[in-house]
């Protein structure tokens, strides 16, 4: 950990609370259908089909499966 002189306050990554996310969306999964060749969102509790993303890119931040 890395202390900022004598104040005391642990280094973050600033600015807090700017909309944001830090760290991966949990209770998401995503796994590619390769009849489509596109990434689909999946709920993880329910193993429901949330969203499909339309370029082929992965979803930022969401867990794949295998």
């Amino acid at each position: 950990m890395f202390l900022s002189g004598e104040e005391g306050f642990v280094a973050t990554n600033p600015p807090k609370g700017d909309g944001h996310r830090n760290g991966e969306v949990r209770q998401r999964s995503q796994v590619f259908n390769p009849k489509t060749d596109q990434w689909v969102k999946r709920d993880t509790k329910s193993g429901q089909f949330m969203d499909v993303k339309q370029d082929g890119e992965k979803f930022k931040g969401v867990r794949r499966e295998k």
